[in-house]
């Protein structure tokens, strides 16, 4: 062999591995379907086409020529949506180098199909996103944000930051802080500015509001997206209607107070999300883990008031474990019906996917998780996720003599 026949068949070899693998026509037949509306299906069969849902039927279905996954004792459920998680932290070149393959393999295990970045630089998420859609990464579905500092800045400046995110195609903020207590007249005229902009030009202005009064004075300034339910001060119904009104959306990330277990040590210590001392490492609270309190109590009050409540976890570690944390201070306060909703098509609503991910229903996206138990038996039962499909590929199978 020639070395530039050598050479060309090295080029077709590498041009064909980073080929996105094509969605499969499958059917999976004999699960219980939890819709995602409301609706369960005891029995039945999804079919999946060209990478998205074609029926969802009780019963068996028809569909010749496809391959079928017997889903039996398991349940069906929109594949899971972590609308504000910190993707890549440390140094990007060698997480993009050394562990991204395995990172994005946890995130398929845990059950995501989609993540929402919720800061840090672009440039390194835009390239794990490049990746992951031209096959070299087999990972969950990557929406990129951009870091706005309105620390120093003034409307003017505040407005050229959203142009060039947009310029970059990139449609969220990485969450932008305010002061936990109340807002710097300053930096809210600069985030109203930044607020305008992004309705104009196509970028949803995210923030950071740990406070009810940061909360209040982010929605008053037009603030379309909230990445934290507020850990500081109790809300109330009057609050969360000033919330409903402006159309806002928030986030859960209700585990951020919460004491973590078994992931920074195995020696039952409580810890921080980062791994420092529970509860002296809570950032901008009160103290002794009143914060995870607040929390939770704040989530239900904003649902109750009708807000669009989605799910976030706001963590770094092992996805399977911030799924866990922050499914479990969740569940202090909503049921299992609550919970489908919250995880499925409130948080697609959030990233602005509604029409095409966050339920099981004909012409969505087929991310879908088959699951080892039934989560309207309890929340524990979203951590036995056995199959994932996204976007009609087969990423994860867990069976017996699955792939």
């Amino acid at each position: 062999m020639t070395p530039r026949v050598f050479v060309f068949i090295v080029l077709i070899s590498g041009l064909a591995w980073a080929r996105p693998i094509a969605a499969q026509d499958v059917v999976i037949a004999n699960a219980r379907i939890i819709v995602g509306t409301g609706q369960v299906i005891e029995q039945g069969s999804i079919v999946v086409r060209g990478g998205k849902i074609e029926t969802v039927v009780a019963g068996p279905a028809s569909a010749k020529g496809v391959k079928v996954i017997d889903a039996k004792g398991m349940t069906a459920i929109a594949g899971f949506i972590d609308g504000h998680r910190h993707i890549i932290g440390g140094n990007a070149q060698q997480y993009l180098k050394e562990q991204a393959a395995d990172r994005m393999r946890e995130f398929l295990e845990a059950g995501y199909t989609t993540l929402l970045s919720g800061g840090g630089a672009a440039e390194p998420v835009l390239e794990l996103k490049k990746r992951i859609d031209s096959g070299q990464l087999k990972g969950p579905r990557i929406i990129p944000s951009a870091p706005l500092n309105l620390a120093n800045a003034t409307p003017d400046s505040a407005r050229e930051g959203i142009r060039k995110i947009a310029a970059m195609g990139i449609k969220f903020t990485g969450e932008i802080n305010v002061n936990a207590m109340k807002g710097d007249p300053r930096q809210l005229e600069a985030l109203a500015a930044a607020a305008d902009e992004g309705k104009k030009v196509g970028v949803q202005v995210a923030v950071h509001a740990v406070s009810v009064p940061t909360m209040l004075a982010a929605v008053k300034v037009g603030v379309p997206k909230l990445v934290h339910t507020p850990h500081f001060q109790w809300m109330t119904a009057e609050d969360a209607k000033a919330v409903k009104d402006a159309g806002v959306q928030v986030l859960s990330c209700v585990g951020f107070g919460a004491p973590v277990f078994d992931v920074f040590n195995k020696d039952n210590v409580p810890t921080f999300r980062d791994g420092g001392k529970w509860p002296d490492a809570i950032l901008d609270g009160e103290g002794r883990g009143r914060e995870a309190g607040y929390k939770p109590v704040n989530g239900r009050t904003l649902w109750d008031g009708g807000v669009v409540y989605g799910y976030a976890t706001d963590t770094n570690y092992l996805p399977l474990k911030g799924l866990s944390q922050e499914l479990r201070v969740l569940n202090l306060m909503f049921s299992p019906i609550d919970l489908i909703k919250i995880m499925g098509p409130n948080s697609a609503t959030w990233i602005d996917m509604g029409t095409e991910l966050g339920t099981l229903e004909a012409g969505k996206l087929a991310d879908i998780v088959l699951l080892g138990g039934n989560p309207l038996e309890g929340y524990w039962n979203l951590m036995t996720a056995k199959v994932v499909i996204k976007g009609g590929e087969v990423v994860v199978d867990k069976r017996a003599g699955g792939r």
